[in-house]
């Protein structure tokens, strides 16, 4: 008996530390088949689940920064037409909608996602934006094609309740040749408790004015439950309680 009580404990303890808050995959977000948002209403920063993601559309130049969202599945489109689809052909884990993260060189700000109150994040699937990808894997009339020795890397920065940084999270979407078309999951349990995350992009492709890359990327399940890690780091203490009691 005493083996099930402290097996139950555990379990609850270790699920209500590495769930964190509710899980944020877009759903909720009003859209059409086959279409996007990128702020042109004027309606500034959208709210989806528990947080606020940063959006600023520039009228004059019909241009927008920070965060769009989108259920595109077009993953054939090369160059500035591609900017609001995910190269993964749709959300992660099958599902419709995801945001695309613009980092403008001009904004006062990075894209940004402020949650309602501080909390521990697991992480989120992250992939390539359709426009970027094409312009690293051919080249186009801005960047180059990217060779061995070129990276395109997304940094995740945590941020508590007073604006402190409490850890950066590195995620390479492209090494070398290597480049990522398909939705892989970013752990930033290691930036602890925050209250935002602030989302930057670099490349070793970089002249006068800054970054050829496009500076885009797509993300998709902010915060879901652990991944395989977590319920393999449970199972295993489950097995070693059985064995050495």
């Amino acid at each position: 008996m005493k083996k099930v009580v402290f097996l139950v404990f555990a379990v609850f303890f270790l699920s209500s530390k590495l769930v964190g808050a509710a899980v944020i995959d877009f759903e909720d977000l009003p859209l059409s088949t086959e279409s996007c948002w990128n702020g042109s209403d004027g309606s500034g920063a959208f709210t989806s689940g528990s947080a606020t993601f940063s959006n600023n559309y520039n009228a004059e130049w019909g241009s927008w920064e920070g965060f769009s969202y989108s259920n595109l599945t077009d993953t054939t489109t090369e160059g500035y037409a591609g900017q609001y689809s995910a190269i993964a052909n749709g959300g992660a884990r099958n599902t419709e909608t995801y945001v695309i993260g613009y980092c403008s060189a001009f904004a006062a700000s990075p894209p940004t996602v402020t949650f309602f109150s501080e909390q521990a994040v697991t992480g989120a699937y992250v992939t390539n934006n359709t426009y970027a990808y094409y312009s690293m894997l051919k080249g186009d009339q801005f960047a180059k094609k990217f060779e061995e020795d070129d990276w395109f890397k997304l940094a995740i920065t945590g941020k508590d309740a007073n604006g402190d940084v409490t850890g950066t999270v590195d995620f390479y979407l492209a090494t070398g040749t290597k480049i990522i078309n398909t939705w892989e999951w970013v752990d930033l349990s290691t930036l602890g408790t925050v209250k935002s995350l602030e989302f930057t992009l670099s490349s070793s492709d970089t002249g006068d004015f800054g970054m050829n890359t496009p500076a885009y990327f797509a993300m998709d399940f902010l915060n879901p439950p652990y991944e395989d890690s977590s319920n393999c780091f449970i199972d295993t203490i489950s097995w070693r309680w059985w064995i050495h009691s």
